[in-house]
């Protein structure tokens, strides 16, 4: 029985996010975790269709706001995987705050991001990603913004677990994917995809090209080391679990939450709420 049945997608022929579905479809498979247990999260955009397109619940919100229910459900219910797919615009843009938020808060979730170096849905408006110069509809004289390096970022935030993939090299991918989903505390992975309709520049030649996996001998664990690995990307482009750190998540460090039991398991107490609500009426 193929338990977490993939849909008919909206996307381009070619696009990287068939792959990345289907590299955390076979993740999730090999983890053995049951579909009814997986909460997909998304928020606008072409890589935030992605949990309308895998057989788990699903969750998709505003633009940019993928992460704030995410980990709501997540703090509501620790015994989800909690999983979210979004954009670089998505994610680091319009969700950007709540990027830079939630690795200070270290909620146990996944976040995948799928990085195109482009806004794909909205035809084609360079991202937070995209590089200087980089020429489009809107952009007719060249993107003059500095691009975001969002893995640099995330570990120079202080993220417990970091890691850079690429949709052309699944098995690797799953890999990722699968030590993501079993890290206890927020995981950030940035995906590099091209984007055949719009992004004529990182194609899936260029990825291919460029993605180079960490070598064998790499220590995840030296974070100086991961930050200068993250600042490759001119000649290369490092992939794999570039740093790792056991840290306390969110739950643990909440005196609340650190009993284990989830809030919806809890008794409540209506009468409480009425009454702080009447104090205000």
């Amino acid at each position: 029985m193929d338990k977490f049945k993939t849909y008919e997608t909206a996307w381009c022929p070619g696009c990287g996010n068939f792959s990345i579905l289907n590299s955390l479809k076979t993740a999730l498979e090999e983890l053995g975790i049951e579909p009814n247990k997986v909460l997909m999260v998304g928020g606008i955009g072409q890589a935030a269709k992605t949990p309308q397109y895998l057989n788990t619940n699903s969750f998709c919100g505003l633009h940019g706001r993928a992460l704030p229910a995410a980990i709501a459900a997540k703090i509501a219910n620790e015994e989800l995987t909690v999983i979210v797919n979004s954009g670089d615009g998505d994610s680091y843009g319009e969700g950007g705050n709540h990027f830079i938020h939630n690795i200070r808060r270290n909620v146990n979730i996944a976040h995948f991001v799928h990085d195109n170096q482009i806004y794909g849905l909205t035809k084609g408006q360079a991202s937070p990603t995209s590089g200087e110069g980089f020429v489009t509809g809107v952009q007719t004289d060249g993107n003059l913004n500095t691009p975001l390096n969002p893995v640099l970022l995330a570990i120079a935030s202080g993220a417990g677990f970091v890691a850079r993939g690429f949709s052309g090299d699944s098995k690797q991918l799953v890999n990722i994917m699968k030590e993501a989903i079993l890290y206890p505390g927020y995981a950030f992975v940035d995906i590099l995809q091209p984007c055949i309709t719009f992004n004529k520049v990182n194609t899936f030649a260029y990825y291919k090209n460029m993605a180079a996996p960490l070598e064998d001998d790499y220590d995840p664990t030296n974070r100086l080391e991961a930050i200068r690995m993250s600042m490759e990307v001119s000649e290369k482009i490092p992939t794999g679990i570039l740093y790792r750190e056991d840290k306390l998540d969110f739950h643990r460090k909440n005196g609340i939450l650190n009993d284990g039991t989830p809030l919806i398991k809890r008794e409540t107490q209506d009468q409480v709420l009425k009454d702080l609500i009447s104090s205000f009426i």
